[in-house]
């Protein structure tokens, strides 16, 4: 969830910090900061707060140095104040660390080493971690051996950079379900494969002799394509000219690097004001890009068990109906933070789906690793490529989304249900669960979706009016039935993940076992009304609510557009498609009026308040 960066010769530290800290910032944060060795001391530099203000410190407290570490923080132990700011240092600034992930013994950790006379500064579990590295460097005088001493005495999640002032020429970095990168300039020897080649991408090339370690990918763009991931256990050691990797075993082992083929403008704005419009406006593309893409190649289950988190797991309901409908496989859907401490019933004959856009969700990986135990066979679908969930599954169902750096996830949680739209489809056909005439008639509905897709996201018009008409109503429901509820689920996440607007999503039918008592005057209610077959029962649930004073805006087919101006306020009419397209259709414009209502409210949008991308802690 929080951004770490580190760099190693070459230049000077604190800018090359700052840019790979601006590249990560999408991850979310409430504090930033830098360490640097300036040739006798670890200068730091930390706030609470943004980027903008730690670049205000460094202006009137400069320092200087071509070894340093940087980070952005996610509160997690302590409020997000100057003092709990990474990097956190030893008792006498010799060694400095930044982390990512939670330390779940902290606690047991902090009262042994005040117990030894350890004095503490701020209230993080990181603190902790340079405290305990610098324990053991006293008793092995040997920065490798303290640093895996330390790891052994941690229990929970981390990424770790460790820097010393007694190895000035050194960076340490380890890594257990938190995701590291090392960067590889020019001129970095490994004995493993001939350095990059730099300038054929336009790029400036990187200068010899330089390393970098990040928490993602984006950060290290600017400086080199070649990069080494880290596994769970690994410890690595990089220099201004090499880098060594031990294993969980304390094995020197070889890990390949691979060269990244994306551009950075994939990671930037261009020419829209913000991360999350570009994404909306990009997934006709995406859509596009998927259906031309292999698909996953598994056998068939018998059973399938989704494991996902907030816009996956909407995406996993779909996917269930999917699943029934178009192929005759029952299937359930677990939120993954729960999956994970279910009583642990054989799930022999199963498939376990793990349904991640950035591969890392902690909770997911867990609960994927928990079912394989249990015996299921672990497929995933997944957006980045080499992330850990990526690895570890039997078979992936890559997105094709590109990078998403928005926190609300929009092409993500299309291409998800797009990507489990084709599963279900070629494994109908393969069961002959679906005649051939139907897998003809879908293969033609499949090519027109990413130009619905476009009439569907064309409107902007309407969003940012209704949002002005509508921007702060006491309450929103969302409400829908089959494959609307999920829909309207996710519609709802995104207005109260972006915009801080509570809303909650209802199955129509369950609004009379309940919610219908909130209905009065100054309510909102969104209702998605694209599954024909439901259609009457819907207009049903919508007379039920503007009965009761309730403002009604709908969302239907193009044909069946008179019928909803007959009970609704308001009217937004999509392209005409089969049902189970349309959670790929209906769910766009409730991204833009999520996105509309959040400029209208003045919210970061792209980054939205105590929210992450990638979730990386439980």
């Amino acid at each position: 969830m929080c951004g770490i960066m580190g760099v190693i010769g070459g230049h000077d530290a604190v800018p090359a910090l700052i840019d790979g800290l601006q590249h990560l910032s999408y991850r979310g944060y409430d504090a930033a900061g830098v360490a640097v060795f300036n040739g006798e001391h670890i200068q730091i530099r930390k706030t609470a707060g943004s980027l903008d203000k730690l670049k205000t410190l460094l202006s009137g407290q400069p320092v200087r140095g071509d070894v340093g570490i940087g980070h952005t923080r996610w509160a997690t132990h302590g409020a997000p104040t100057d003092c709990n700011a990474h990097p956190h240092t030893d008792a006498r600034e010799r060694i400095a660390v930044v982390h990512n992930g939670i330390i779940e013994n902290e606690r047991a950790l902090r009262l042994q080493l005040a117990a030894e006379g350890v004095e503490f500064r701020s209230q993080t579990d990181t603190e902790v971690v340079a405290h305990l590295v610098a324990k053991y460097l006293k008793e092995t005088c040997d920065l490798h051996c303290a640093l895996r001493k330390a790891i052994e005495a941690i229990v929970g999640a981390y990424a770790l950079v460790v820097m010393s002032v007694d190895e000035p020429d050194r960076l340490y970095a380890a890594r257990k379900d938190s995701p590291l990168v090392i960067g590889l300039s020019a001129g970095t020897g490994r004995g493993q494969k001939a350095p990059l080649q730099f300038g054929e991408t336009g790029q400036s090339p990187a200068l010899n002799g330089a390393g970098y370690i990040a928490s993602d990918i984006p950060a290290l763009l600017p400086y080199t394509r070649e990069i080494i991931l880290l596994e769970d256990g690994d410890v690595a050691r990089v220099q201004r000219d090499s880098v060594t990797i031990w294993d969980r075993s304390d094995t020197i082992v070889l890990r390949e690097s691979k060269t990244i083929h994306w551009d950075q403008e994939a990671a930037d704005k261009g020419d829209h004001i913000t991360f999350m419009e570009k994404e909306m406006d990009e997934q006709p593309d995406a859509a596009a890009r998927l259906l031309e893409a292999p698909l996953l190649q598994a056998a068939i289950p018998e059973r399938v068990v989704f494991v996902a988190c907030g816009s996956a797991y909407h995406a996993a309901l779909i996917g269930r109906q999917y699943f029934a409908q178009l192929a005759g496989i029952p299937s359930e859907v677990e939120v993954a933070s729960e999956f994970r401490y279910e009583s642990p019933l054989p799930l022999n004959n199963a498939m376990c789906l793990a349904v991640s856009q950035s591969g890392e969700t902690a909770d997911t990986l867990a609960a994927m690793r928990q079912a394989k135990l249990r015996g299921a066979r672990a497929v995933a679908i997944v957006n980045v490529q080499d992330s850990s969930i990526a690895r570890e599954a039997d078979a992936v169902q890559w997105m094709h989304a590109g990078p998403e750096i928005a926190v609300a996830t929009t092409k993500g949680f299309t291409t998800q249900v797009l990507a489990l739209l084709r599963i279900a489809l070629e494994w109908g056909r393969r069961r002959e669960w679906l005649t051939a005439g139907a897998a003809r008639s879908w293969a033609n509905d499949l090519n027109k979706l990413p130009e619905l897709m476009r009439e569907a996201i064309a409107d902007t018009e309407r969003a940012r009016r209704f949002a002005t008409a509508h921007i702060a109503p006491r309450l929103v429901f969302f409400i829908g039935r089959g494959l609307d509820t999920p829909t309207a689920m996710e519609g709802a996440l995104k207005l109260k993940e972006i915009s801080y607007q509570h809303a909650a999503a209802y199955a129509a039918g369950e609004l009379k076992h309940g919610p219908i008592a909130l209905i009065e005057i100054d309510v909102l209610v969104i209702a998605l009304c694209t599954q024909r077959e439901l259609l009457p029962k819907t207009i049903s649930n919508i007379r039920e609510v503007k009965a009761r004073g309730a403002y009604v805006l709908a969302l239907c087919q193009r044909r069946d557009e008179a019928a909803l101006k007959q009970a609704a306020d308001e009217v937004w009419t999509l392209p005409d498609a089969p049902d189970a397209l349309m959670p790929l259709l209906a769910v766009l414009p409730l991204q833009r009026l999520a996105y509309e209502v959040a400029l209208l409210r003045g919210c970061s949008v792209d980054k939205p308040r105590n929210l992450a991308k990638s979730v990386t802690v439980e």
